[in-house]
């Protein structure tokens, strides 16, 4: 998901989202222990969302807290 599109969503959104995403990696890593993982990009690409989403948080944390 692009940095744009993460932007327009409210902090409980961004919350959800970002729920979602661990638990998608959780899943992802058990996959790839059980052999299963076929698209292992996928790994990488979950992660840095997770990155987006905690970056764009804490950015709106900043600006409230001025």
């Amino acid at each position: 998901m692009k940095a744009r599109e993460l932007r327009a969503l409210t902090n409980a959104e961004l919350a959800s989202k970002l729920d979602d995403a661990y638990q998608e990696l959780f899943n992802l890593r058990f996959q790839k222990v059980a052999g299963q993982l076929t698209n292992t990009a996928r790994v990488q690409q979950v992660r840095r969302d997770i990155a987006r989403i905690k970056t764009i948080l804490r950015e709106r944390q900043l600006a409230a807290a001025e």
